[in-house]
């Protein structure tokens, strides 16, 4: 079920008033919490149910025996290692193995080798990823001791199957999330009242901004070899809106919709086209995904406990799986391994540490020097949003190369140029409220919080939703 469809516009009150009126009590919310969240999940397929179901029940009973062994390391390491191959490997054989298989084909064909090999004729299930590192990030916190393996099976199910994260995140960790479900919860109006703004503009984001960016996106990319070069890399940019403005309004949507009943998620996004360097901009971007990464593999490899060129190794092994987490293409792989040269480089210049606090901090303009580091750090993630984009590593070296190859410009028709301004207005916007949570989230003692004033903005942006929503589009990162 899309959060931007006429379907979730029925099931969010009705789940809502079933949750605080008809099911009290913890125990039964959390019940009708693993119903809520079956039901929008299926509403894809429902044969995807019986996979979620399985990686839940295999999690679940992982660390009831990892607790049971608590006595014996070594058993407790084997049960956690069966758990994280068997989740892996229901995740490589629906995602990869194709991959995997054409690939190798590929390679023994260009040897003189006929292998023959069978693809698979398999749909990949929505959001397989997030829930497979949900389920994962448990049984390696229960091993490692952070958190107790719980007993309650519908309070597990629930926390691995919670609707408004399910298919695209935030990856919650279970010592955030598990233990919401573990005590009782009372309706907060403040915190609903929040949640419903950050979901407005969470769904400005996604059904104004990246849904039109995706048509002329979608509209001119095929046509990139006749494009001047100048056309390109805006078209670049409005692909770096498109995904920003698609992916961090699912994570407002999702965080919004999940303080309706009274849950807090982690924030996934933290403006990070106002980083100031890469690693800067990958600590404000996917947070949940990149700690997720820097926890269970970055750490145990060493960190950056290591020598220069092990922590560069590290970085190297964690963007490349990254690329990979992705998707099964050659697209990905080198996305990834593009974004950790560029890490390796930040690192070895000494910058991988800098710039945790937020730019400008109470300034209302950038200096000079931030503005340049800035516009660069924003150049670097044009390009790799150019390869995460494209088809095939032919078509984004090619497109990259006509980028500076062509000479002349021509944005080619008025509705990009005003997509354009709306993608400067966005940005403008969140810059004023980068201090915030979310850009709807206004002080106190600000002239914008007056309830007038409020009224004044929530009604234009549902104006604009209602009258310049593009194409519904499914979440770019559904496929993941």
């Amino acid at each position: 079920m899309l959060f931007n469809s006429f379907e979730f516009l029925l099931f969010l009150p009705v789940v809502f008033l079933l949750y605080w009126f008809v099911f009290r009590g913890r125990k039964w919310q959390n019940f009708l919490v693993v119903i809520a969240s079956y039901v929008f999940y299926g509403w894809w397929d429902w044969r995807f149910l019986f996979l979620i179901a399985l990686t839940s029940l295999c999690s679940y009973a992982s660390g009831l025996l990892i607790g049971r062994y608590a006595n014996s390391r070594r058993t407790q390491k084997y049960i956690s290692a069966a758990n994280i191959v068997l989740n892996l490997a229901i995740l490589g054989v629906f995602k990869y193995y194709n991959f995997f298989v054409e690939n190798i084909d590929a390679l023994f064909t260009s040897l003189g080798y006929k292998l023959d090999w069978v693809t698979l004729d398999i749909i990949l299930p929505v959001g397989i990823s997030f829930y497979t590192f949900q389920a994962l990030s448990y049984t390696i916190d229960v091993y490692r001791g952070d958190i107790k393996p719980t007993r309650d099976i519908v309070e597990f199910f629930a926390y691995i199957s919670f609707f408004p994260q399910l298919v695209a995140g935030p990856i919650e960790r279970a010592t955030n999330l598990l233990p919401q479900f573990q005590k009782p919860r009372q309706f907060d109006y403040a915190k609903a009242v929040d949640g419903c703004r950050q979901m407005l503009w969470g769904f400005f984001k996604k059904m104004v901004i990246a849904d039109n960016c995706a048509f002329v996106v979608n509209e001119y990319w095929g046509q990139y070899q006749t494009l001047p070069g100048v056309s390109l890399f805006i078209l670049g940019v409005l692909f770096t809106f498109q995904i920003y403005c698609d992916f961090s309004g699912y994570s407002d949507i999702a965080i919004g919709c999940a303080r309706l009943f009274g849950f807090n998620l982690m924030r996934n996004f933290n403006y990070p086209y106002f980083s100031r360097s890469i690693p800067e901009f990958w600590r404000r971007w996917h947070i949940s995904l990149t700690t997720w990464f820097r926890d269970y593999i970055y750490f145990p490899l060493g960190g950056s406990r290591c020598d220069k060129w092990k922590i560069i190794r590290n970085v190297f092994i964690v963007w490349g799986i990254s690329g990979l987490w992705h998707g099964a293409n050659w697209t990905f792989i080198c996305w990834g391994l593009y974004h950790a040269t560029l890490l390796a480089v930040y690192n070895l210049l000494g910058v991988n540490t800098k710039y945790k606090n937020i730019v400008a901090h109470g300034r209302l303009l950038p200096t000079i020097k931030e503005f340049l580091q800035m516009s660069l750090t924003f150049f670097f993630a044009v390009i790799g949003w150019i390869i995460f984009r494209a088809e095939s590593m032919t078509q984004a070296v090619d497109y990259i190369h006509s980028m500076f190859a062509n000479k002349f410009f021509d944005l080619y028709t008025i509705y990009g140029k005003v997509l354009c301004i709306a993608c400067v207005a966005l940005l403008t916007v969140e810059w004023m409220q980068r201090e915030k949570q979310h850009a709807l989230q206004f002080s106190n003692n600000c002239f914008l919080n007056k309830e007038y004033v409020r009224l004044f903005i929530y009604f234009i942006l549902i104006l604009l939703i209602v009258v310049y929503t593009g194409k519904v589009q499914t979440f770019i990162y559904f496929q993941f």
